[in-house]
């Protein structure tokens, strides 16, 4: 996902589209940051077509909406949509195009918004909910197996080659688990309906969700055992464990209200085992496992399609986000067997595909990190692949999948030494899931992904998945990504010397609109760097527990990672969780050659108003493997500025302006040009996680100013190229060995 020039200023209006208001008067436009944005808009070009149109609700809350699609004067499709968003079933033709909005039967047309069909819009055409609907129906059950499933008795010599280990790992582990899991039995938890964020309420979510997905994952295995090998030992663990589920209260600590994960989580795997098993279960315990199954998603649904369906208008909750998939998948699976299901269905589903996911724009990435990008995957995969083959339509054929895809291969490649911003970036990463997911395309990219990657899928997806997987059918050649790439949509850049190589180098630059909320950090242009698989320049901290002292005051703030402070330490606004949305950044200018890379951030609004700019640009040097970084600071009253920096072993000084950090056999020198007016100091900074080094420093300003200027060099491997700053008649020329750049005034 590499931008030029000409293509950075079409998509960069999904940068500005999620970080202000527009200053036009129009009533698709809401106050509120978190309500849905209208979109497309910014005669951006649309990876997707037809694309998917949202706006914000009309006050008057009317049954229906009116859509109107032009090209030039000529009105080419008018559609009708009872919910503020319009996923067409039929493409358009190569063009550019604007759309209008009004409540049905008014003339409170919105303004006209622009976009643009070319030819790498790729076609995405979900059919309506009838037709959906008519095709679960027809599939017969198995509903989420594969029309082609077969028995491990049937299995090909080259698919026993393929499967046979995920068989025997899946087999061992389950026989195992007979004994070595609990019973699932409400006396196990305890309930603890407070909101609150406390420890003590983390660990009783965590051990309700462990337990959970434990059991769950057994029983959705052993059923699958069964229906490939006929054992009964699995059909008697999957009886046991199905009765055990459906037992469990769903108005105890399972409950909705209570562990909003474990009930949706229950629901969908009773819905699974009951599909999986429908000829070898008798009517009583299927009625049993339904019924369950009806209560819990019920709450679910009442919940999700509560306010006009709140999700809608404000899809920013990733809780909830995932939710609609379980309720999609629980609705697909229940078709004729519980008929609120069909309500449920044509809620969610249609819905479910429109909107995943909220945390980026439609070219793909993941704006809280790639932490919860994995999880993200992780629910995807359990629910996009039985889903798929449901409906007869393949979800991982939307854009914004491949381009998730595509976000793990740049921010989590092969090689790579652990997550990047956002909360639990500090967990060792599950590269078995980001393989998996990258499995199920067929482009070169993908297949040189998963062969480089570590890790085995884990054998129950695998095992239920088509054969052969989509990346097996990928052409030979194995070719890499291009080294650098943009996200504009989250304000996410990349800068490899060499995405091939596993010892590469990587910059990981972030200004993103999404601000500091839900799970993402106080962290608008700060950067990470690695090198050769070693941690030098990090995000430092980690999360003991959701939103507790360690994370609030440490671990979410500017001062924690690679960024700009102020006075001691103030940085970046975090306040309540929407009011993060306005505390943002933006990607504003980004480009990338063979040799050089360049992206520029600013985080002015991040500072909440004290700041007056908050301007970065970086460049990469990929032949000299070297980064500049400019920061431009400008404020209404004086403050004494902070260039932070962090590492992953001992940040030393070697002389004015000069710093170094050494990680076993990788390195970087850091050098501040003209050091004279600040100070390197060192800085004590939360107690790390147990086990891990982490070091803190700054380039201190000296005096406190109305603005300030950072010139700073990191020369990856301490190689000592030579380094001259000179200024010129239009501006300052910067060489740094035989390379050369300009630089602003």
């Amino acid at each position: 996902m590499t931008f030029d020039k000409s293509t950075f200023a079409l998509v960069l209006g999904l940068v500005l589209a999620s970080t202000c208001v527009v200053s036009r008067a129009d009533w698709t436009q809401s106050v509120d940051m978190a309500a849905v944005k209208p979109m497309p808009d910014f005669g951006q070009m649309q990876p997707q077509n037809p694309p998917s149109f949202s706006w914000s609700r009309h006050v008057s809350r009317p049954a229906s909406y009116t859509i109107e699609i032009k090209t030039g004067d000529k009105v080419v499709a008018t559609y009708t949509s009872k919910r503020n968003f319009l996923l067409p079933t039929k493409a358009l033709a190569e063009g550019t195009y604007t759309w209008r909005v009004t409540p049905t039967g008014t003339e409170l047309w919105s303004t006209p918004r622009s976009f643009v069909i070319g030819a790498t819009s790729k076609i995405f055409e979900v059919p309506e909910s009838d037709v959906l609907r008519s095709n679960v129906l027809r599939h017969g059950r198995s509903t989420q197996l594969p029309k082609d499933f077969l028995p491990v008795s049937k299995w090909t010599p080259q698919m026993q080659a393929d499967r046979g280990p995920a068989l025997t790992r899946l087999s061992n582990d389950v026989l195992l688990k007979v004994t070595t899991i609990p019973n699932l039995l409400d006396s196990e938890w305890i309930t603890m309906l407070s909101s609150v964020s406390s420890a003590a309420k983390s660990a009783a979510d965590t051990a309700i969700r462990n337990g959970v997905g434990a059991g769950t994952r057994q029983f959705e295995s052993a059923a699958l055992l069964f229906r490939l090998t006929n054992d009964p030992r699995f059909l008697a663990e999957a009886l046991r464990r199905g009765d055990q589920l459906a037992a469990l209260d769903p108005n105890g600590p399972t409950s909705y209200a209570n562990q909003d994960q474990a009930t949706r989580q229950i629901s969908l795997s009773l819905a699974k085992g009951v599909d999986m098993m429908w000829n070898y279960i008798d009517l009583t315990r299927r009625n049993r496992w339904l019924a369950s199954v009806n209560t819990r998603t019920a709450v679910i649904y009442a919940d999700l399609s509560g306010s006009d369906g709140r999700l809608d208008q404000f899809p920013y909750d990733s809780h909830g986000g995932n939710t609609l998939g379980y309720l999609a998948m629980i609705a697909t699976l229940c078709q004729g067997d519980i008929p609120a299901a069909q309500a449920w269905f044509d809620f969610s589903v249609r819905a479910y595909i429109n909107a995943v996911f909220a945390w980026s724009g439609a070219e793909g990435g993941f704006s809280q990190g790639t932490a919860y990008a994995t999880y993200t995957a992780d629910a995807a995969m359990q629910i996009w692949q039985p889903l798929s083959e449901a409906i007869g339509f393949n979800v991982y054929s939307k854009p914004w999948a491949d381009g998730f895809a595509k976000y793990f291969m740049y921010f989590l490649p092969p090689g790579t030494p652990g997550h990047v911003f956002g909360d639990q970036r500090e967990v060792q990463p599950d590269f078995a899931l980001t393989k998996a997911f990258a499995s199920r395309f067929g482009s070169p990219a993908a297949a040189w992904y998963v062969k480089n990657q570590v890790g085995d899928e884990y054998a129950l997806t695998l095992l239920q998945a088509k054969y052969p997987l989509p990346v097996q059918a990928a052409a030979t050649t194995l070719a890499a990504p291009p080294d650098a790439a943009l996200f504009p949509s989250i304000g996410w850049v990349a800068m490899h010397s060499s995405l091939a190589d596993r010892g590469r180098t990587s910059l990981y630059f972030k200004s993103s609109p999404y601000g500091s909320y839900n799970h993402s950090h106080s962290d608008q242009n700060t950067f990470v760097l690695n090198s050769g698989g070693r941690r030098l320049m990090i995000e430092s901290g980690y999360e003991d527990y959701y939103m507790s002292p360690l994370v609030v005051d440490w671990y979410r703030q500017t001062k924690s990672h690679n960024g700009i402070t102020y006075d001691g330490g103030i940085g970046q606004f975090t306040k309540g969780n929407v009011e993060n949305l306005a505390y943002n950044g933006k990607i504003v200018a980004f480009s990338t050659t063979a040799t050089l890379d360049y992206a520029e951030g600013d985080a002015t609004a991040a500072y909440g108003g004290n700041l007056s700019q908050a301007s970065r640009k970086v460049w990469y040097l990929r032949g000299q493997d070297a980064v500049v970084l400019l920061d431009k600071l400008s404020s209404p009253i004086a403050h004494q500025f902070e260039w932070n920096m962090h590492g992953a072993a001992p940040i030393v000084s070697s002389g004015a302006g000069l710093a170094s950090i050494t990680n076993i056999d990788r390195s970087v020198c850091i050098t501040q040009l003209n050091p004279s007016d600040s100070t390197f100091l060192k800085r004590i900074g939360a107690p790390p996680k147990p086990g891990v080094f982490e070091d803190h420093a700054a380039f201190v300003k000296n005096v406190a100013a109305t603005s300030a200027e950072f010139l700073v060099v990191l020369d990856v491997g301490c190689k000592r190229p030579a380094i001259a700053l000179v200024n010129t008649a239009t501006g300052r020329s910067l060489s740094i060995g035989s390379r050369v750049i300009t630089l602003p005034k």
